[in-house]
């Protein structure tokens, strides 16, 4: 059976040439959790993130242990580590309406047994909306819902990872100072961790596309979250240009980023174990998906 335990931290160990990167893309688990872990292999992924039910509906099927032994099985056999989970859409734990709270609560309770039951040890969340409350109070509420969260899941199960967001209407954890808030409140940090989305950070106002803008970004993020908190990235390039707060993601390369942004973050040693995952359209070109092509792109950059 495949580990699919926790990756240390970019400084605590050095690059490893000989592996292959962790690189992957969200894929979809019609069929069985299997098949998103069977159709990452055929196209040459080392890892893969996966709903673990439909992410448009606060409730699930109950996974059964022919799920767990399939999954685990595929994993195995398609040569992919490091699976993350992406939770629900519907969950806002910023939300001022007590009843959604509560609700988002406990529906991010269920996506983390979900994800433990596999053995997944991350489950992406994005922070939420604040909608008409502050930003101070929709931090508050993030920082009430995750130690909510940490009370009714043990350690050392499936953990959270927060998402910047590129900030559309009232949704928070666009600002690394918003993200840095919410994990310095939190009860037990140590249990959190950040995923970095590309596409969200851009639209956000934070640049990528040239060296010096590049080297300032990750400056930023290192003095205000911390490098040692990045667990994953998301990589998307965007449609919509820089500081737009628009979150609409686009093929690396073919959007405002440009590919020398991905080259210097795929050429990165600090970043090189840290397990990446696309979220790009899912749509062919000329008869081959996008992902195969996506993939090349940034093995390619990498070296490999």
């Amino acid at each position: 059976m495949v580990s699919s335990k926790k990756p240390d931290p970019p400084s605590s160990r050095g690059p490893k040439r000989s592996a292959p990167r962790l690189i992957g893309a969200h894929m979809s688990i019609a069929g069985g959790y299997y098949k998103a872990v069977a159709a990452a292999g055929e196209l040459g992924m080392t890892t893969c993130q996966l709903f673990t039910k439909n992410n448009n509906q606060w409730l699930g099927k109950e996974i059964s242990t022919d799920d767990v032994q399939q999954f685990q099985r595929a994993l195995d056999e398609h040569h992919v580590s490091h699976p993350i989970s992406h939770s629900s859409y519907l969950i806002n734990l910023a939300s001022a309406d007590e009843a959604l709270w509560q609700k988002s609560v406990d529906a991010m309770v269920v996506e983390l047994e979900r994800a433990a039951l596999l053995g997944i040890p991350w489950v992406v969340v994005h922070p939420g909306a604040s909608v008409l409350a502050t930003e101070e109070q929709g931090i508050a509420n993030v920082i009430r819902a995750i130690d909510a969260v940490h009370q009714r899941v043990r350690r050392g199960q499936a953990e959270l990872l927060l998402e910047n967001t590129a900030g559309q209407g009232s949704c928070l954890g666009w600002k690394f100072e918003q993200l840095a808030a919410i994990i310095a409140g939190a009860r037990h940090p140590d249990r959190l961790g950040v995923c970095f989305d590309t596409c969200h950070a851009f639209a956000a106002g934070y640049p990528l596309a040239t060296a010096s803008e590049y080297r300032r970004t990750f400056e930023l993020f290192d003095q205000i979250v911390g490098l040692d908190r990045l667990r994953a990235f998301h990589l998307n390039d965007s449609v919509k240009p820089l500081g737009s707060r628009v979150d609409r993601h686009a093929h690396i390369g073919l959007g405002q980023i440009g590919l020398d942004g991905f080259r210097r973050l795929m050429g990165d040693q600090r970043f090189r174990l840290i397990p990446m995952y696309l979220e790009t359209p899912k749509e062919d070109r000329d008869g081959e998906p996008w992902d195969a092509i996506n993939l090349r792109t940034l093995r390619d950059f990498a070296g490999e």
